[in-house]
């Protein structure tokens, strides 16, 4: 979301649309997208995913070919990866993929070096930079400064396109508007009901020093994963979500399992600490039956 709204003001005066996808439908997001019109140009920007199949790349680049000059910021260990492998066939105009900071800094760092610091839209372009930082520190989960997860949570809650046009606007000092205000309140009630569901879901599998905890959650995985991750050790935890059907895995501050690798034996992806991906027919299974999974694939990625 900042990412996009960093593109959208650097950009000012020029329209702009945003696209809002999560991994299962990065794909077909990118395979719907227009070639520019005839005898015009277009700007591609993707920012914090990466897709999977190679007819997006070929999509890709027949939209290349007729006009449209396409840009890719990504922080992700497996796009990463991917990119290191050879695994994309893409003619990007430019592209930053590289886990030095979360993408929404690489995009803003990458767009202040090219600023024009004495055009009139500069100093709001700049303005950004502690919305930036928030999602920085939220999004590596470093958790250094007062408000970031908050104001993840906050987004979270509204509804994409709204949250977008409130941040689009939002101040130098991340004031919260009226909208993002009764966001924050709702989160705190469903925070808790989703504490609730995985507590008493919570299933456990043992692997050597390495404990993998499963359990169902109604949404903010994350919060789960922290509050877990301070009381037991050395753990893997993966939580189906019921509100968008996948799984998240996180693991507690002392634990060295690459969730990213867990999480592309199952096709998805993500951080080290941080992961998720979709598990067919898990939703019809229970936690006891996630956690014999999630146990199976971590014991491959450390074979």
């Amino acid at each position: 979301m900042t990412a996009a709204v960093v593109v959208s003001r650097f950009h000012d005066g020029i329209e702009t649309r945003a696209h809002f996808a999560n991994n299962p439908e990065i794909n077909e997001v990118l395979l719907a997208l227009p070639p520019p019109p005839a005898g015009t140009m277009q700007d591609l920007w993707i920012t914090d995913i990466s897709w999977t199949r190679p007819e997006t790349d070929a999509h890709l680049r027949a939209l290349a070919a007729a006009g449209t000059r396409i840009f890719w910021i990504d922080h992700h260990r497996t796009a990463i990866e991917r990119l290191r492998r050879g695994a994309i066939d893409v003619p990007f105009t430019e592209m930053v993929v590289e886990d030095t900071y979360a993408a929404s800094r690489l995009v803003f760092e990458h767009l202040r070096r090219k600023l024009d610091r004495d055009a009139p839209s500069a100093a709001r372009f700049l303005a950004l930079e502690r919305l930036v930082m928030l999602a920085d520190d939220n999004d590596r989960w470093i958790h250094d400064l007062d408000g970031s997860r908050e104001l993840a949570l906050t987004v979270g809650a509204m509804q994409g396109t709204d949250a977008y046009r409130e941040l689009l606007g939002v101040d130098a000092a991340v004031t919260y508007t009226p909208r993002m205000r009764a966001a924050h309140e709702r989160v705190a009630a469903e925070v808790r009901a989703t504490h609730a569901l995985a507590e008493r879901t919570r299933r456990e599998r043992r692997l050597g020093d390495v404990t993998v905890v499963a359990a169902w959650c109604a949404g903010y995985p994350s919060e789960i994963g922290d509050a877990w991750g301070k009381r037991t050790r050395n753990a893997v935890f993966a939580l189906y979500d019921t509100k968008s059907d996948g799984v998240s895995f996180r693991r507690s501050p002392d634990c060295q399992v690459d969730l990213s690798k867990v999480a592309e034996t199952f096709g998805g992806g993500g951080h080290a600490a941080a992961a998720g991906c979709q598990i067919a027919g898990i939703a019809d299974r229970d936690a006891e039956a996630l956690a014999d999974l999630v146990a199976a694939a971590v014991a491959r990625t450390q074979a």
